[in-house]
């Protein structure tokens, strides 16, 4: 697998959180690196993959499994996957000549922070 730059979400050089957007404006940075977040999710394909990804049994997901869910060529499920992962929302293995997948956590709940209105969690939103 090679080195690929990620988006790390929320450190600053404090090594704190990014603000959530309706408590103080982001820097041009924290813009910058969450639009890199929200263009990789504005794919109806990469979404479905996140979600397949996310929702495994066990937490992770073989290539071979994902593949065969779309009609689209190996290569171009590839790049989506590459794309989610340097947006930082997934990582990677591989294993023998598949490659295994799954969700990192931490910058789902990131942006969940970040999207959350202050001193509201998400399940008091859900019941709202």
């Amino acid at each position: 697998m090679s080195k690929q730059e990620r988006v790390v979400l929320g450190q600053d050089t404090a090594g704190g959180c990014c603000p959530g957007l309706l408590t103080a404006p982001l820097t041009e940075e924290q813009a910058t690196d969450l639009a890199r977040v929200f263009k990789a999710l504005g794919d109806p394909v990469r979404l479905r993959l996140l979600s397949m990804i996310a929702s495994r049994e066990g937490g992770e997901v073989c290539v071979c499994d994902l593949t065969p869910a779309f009609d689209l060529s190996q290569p171009t499920i590839s790049h989506h996957l590459k794309l989610l992962r340097q947006a930082g929302l997934i990582d990677c293995e591989r294993r023998g000549t598949w490659v295994y997948y799954w969700l990192l956590p931490e910058t789902t709940d990131r942006i969940a922070g970040i999207l959350t209105r202050p001193g509201r969690s998400a399940t008091a939103e859900a019941s709202s």
